[in-house]
């Protein structure tokens, strides 16, 4: 048996954002200045924002006794779990650049995250609004499954 997996995201310039979403996108953005990438030259910042409104924010953390580092997506999410474990995630933007620049495409998070992202909706019944941003438009994700459709969560393992 055949089946497909859909998607959904939408695609818009920054300015079309509502105030908010520009809002955890521009301090996204700010945090890629945070980045300690001396190996890659690659910055990558993320900001995520709470239920309660409060934004955490987060940068790539690179190390060379590698892979001890940790991606910008998970050290927000997790700065945010550590300090207020009550409030889900409702919103999370990612921005990323190299030496000179933001880049043109949005970035997308890679797996671990990804999976961090699903068991932190798994955890709190809350879709996160997911936004990923290029110099070209942003990504715009209502859940973290529509980055990784097929997961797996704790109760796949029971």
């Amino acid at each position: 048996m055949k089946k497909q997996i859909t998607i959904h995201y939408e695609f818009h310039p920054l300015t079309e954002l509502s105030a908010a979403d520009r809002e955890l996108v521009e301090q996204a953005i700010a945090a890629t200045n945070n980045s300690y990438s001396p190996y890659s030259h690659f910055r990558v910042g993320a900001a995520a924002r709470l239920a309660d409104g409060t934004i955490f924010i987060g940068a790539n953390q690179e190390n060379a006794a590698f892979p001890s580092g940790l991606c910008a997506e998970r050290t927000a999410l997790f700065a945010a779990q550590a300090q207020r474990p009550e409030q889900p995630v409702v919103a999370l933007a990612i921005a990323a650049g190299n030496a000179e620049s933001l880049t043109d495409k949005p970035i997308s998070p890679c797996g671990s995250c990804r999976q961090v992202m699903i068991e932190l909706e798994d955890r709190y019944k809350n879709n996160m609004r997911i936004m990923l941003y290029g110099t070209d438009g942003v990504y715009t994700f209502e859940t973290a499954h529509d980055l990784l459709p097929i997961s797996f969560i704790g109760d796949d393992m029971k």
